[in-house]
């Protein structure tokens, strides 16, 4: 007797489930980006940011939780040029950062990734300056402050595994923090109309001088 075959179990693909969420996602963010900008922080309700995104309010919560999580992932997609919050670890320039073959290649390489990040950033920092009496903001900024603060010293310490510094190495972490800051970008670039790539020479060459012993 010949038994025939059992039926054949497909492998599930959830390609294109994953990308639905995305898209889902992104019109979210892009629906809070506008939504905070146009209106401010405080005046936009999450109702509203659903209505823009096209999607049920469920969806928003389940998709980026609640407001000031919604403000942290703007935050967190302006650093990483993309929807999704990437560790710091895992960005493409930290890893061209660490493997570039010497200090100077390193500072260039960092200095064009902050050139690129600054105004993307900036329209977020606008966001958050528009409702300095929401406490969960200020904490959020915090947190990403000292986050920044603590990724300064591990590229100081790279950079001092490849050439000594002038200086020690926290007060060069504080100064990479200070001049790494969007607020600086907004006032040379935005204010003083700057090109980024005038600001992107000036983060380069003030970092050599500062930073690197001769």
């Amino acid at each position: 007797m010949t038994l025939m075959p059992g039926p054949v179990k497909r492998r599930y693909d959830a390609t294109g489930r994953r990308q639905a969420a995305a898209r889902t996602r992104a019109a979210i963010l892009d629906a809070a980006r506008e939504l905070f900008t146009e209106r401010g922080y405080a005046a936009t309700s999450m109702t509203a940011i659903a209505d823009r995104a096209g999607v049920a309010l469920d969806t928003v919560y389940a998709a980026a939780g609640r407001k000031p999580d919604l403000a942290r992932l703007l935050i967190e997609t302006a650093i990483s040029g993309t929807d999704q919050a990437i560790p710091a670890e895992q960005r493409d320039y930290v890893r061209a950062i660490q493997a570039a073959p010497d200090a100077g290649a390193k500072i260039a390489i960092y200095a064009a990734a902050i050139t690129a990040i600054a105004p993307r950033l900036a329209l977020v920092l606008a966001i958050i300056r528009q409702a300095p009496d929401e406490p969960e903001l200020a904490q959020l900024w915090h947190q990403i402050a000292e986050r920044r603060a603590a990724n300064m010293r591990l590229f100081v310490a790279d950079l001092a595994s490849a050439r000594p510094l002038r200086l020690d190495a926290d007060e060069a972490a504080d100064i990479v923090w200070a001049t790494n800051a969007t607020e600086l970008y907004e006032l040379l670039v935005g204010q003083r109309g700057w090109t980024p790539r005038r600001y992107q020479r000036f983060l380069t060459d003030t970092w050599h001088r500062l930073l690197l012993a001769d």
